[in-house]
């Protein structure tokens, strides 16, 4: 059993290392670029489409915890 486990071990080991590394291409400069274009946009919604679903979903449950909270609070002081 514990040769079994540690032929596992030198096996993972060797699957790992033995990856080829891929080079990744540097896209800061394009990145900087796009965020300090002038085009009245605010920066956290320069990164595209993905940003402003995310920033409309963030917002919506913003106000449905607020709503909620008021709704709890509202009930609870009735009491």
């Amino acid at each position: 059993m514990l040769r079994n486990v540690l032929t596992l071990g030198q096996i993972s080991r060797k699957a790992i290392s033995a990856a080829p590394r891929r080079q990744i291409a540097n896209k800061v400069k394009e990145k900087q670029q796009a965020f300090q274009k002038d085009d009245d946009l605010p920066v956290h919604l320069k990164g595209g489409l993905s940003d402003v679903l995310l920033y409309r979903f963030t917002l919506l449950l913003c106000v449905f915890g607020v709503g909620s909270m008021i709704r709890d609070f509202s009930r609870f002081s009735k009491s």
